[in-house]
């Protein structure tokens, strides 16, 4: 089963940010952005460890090759959680800062057993 394009993703979010009317939150924009960096720099990284493999040849200063990690599976794992923290933070501020989603929620739901007590 193939996953969600990045794309996909991104509007997947989009949509809950519009539910919750935060889409032009200060925070949520600003965050979202920065999310969608992260996630183009992972896939700039992926295509560079695919096209290189895990290891790469380092050539020192005397012309001695050595072979080494491939430093972009170092940066791709930071990027990686970065953007998961990215991730984590953009939910937080859709279900804070954005309104009770139609139809109700927990908020809702607790006025409704009030009034109907």
């Amino acid at each position: 089963m193939k996953g969600k394009s990045l794309q996909e993703q991104a509007n997947e979010i989009l949509a809950r940010a519009e539910e919750r009317g935060v889409q032009s939150n200060f925070f949520f924009v600003t965050t979202f952005k920065r999310y969608q960096v992260q996630m183009k720099i992972l896939a700039d990284l992926e295509k560079a460890i695919m096209e290189y493999g895990a290891t790469v040849t380092k050539e020192y200063v005397k012309g001695r090759q050595n072979l080494v990690a491939n430093p972009a599976i170092t940066e791709y794992n930071k990027t990686a959680t970065a953007a998961n923290g990215t991730v984590t933070t953009l939910m937080r501020i859709i279900e804070q800062a954005g309104d009770e989603p139609a139809g109700g929620g927990k908020l809702q739901d607790l006025i409704s057993a009030l009034h109907d007590g």
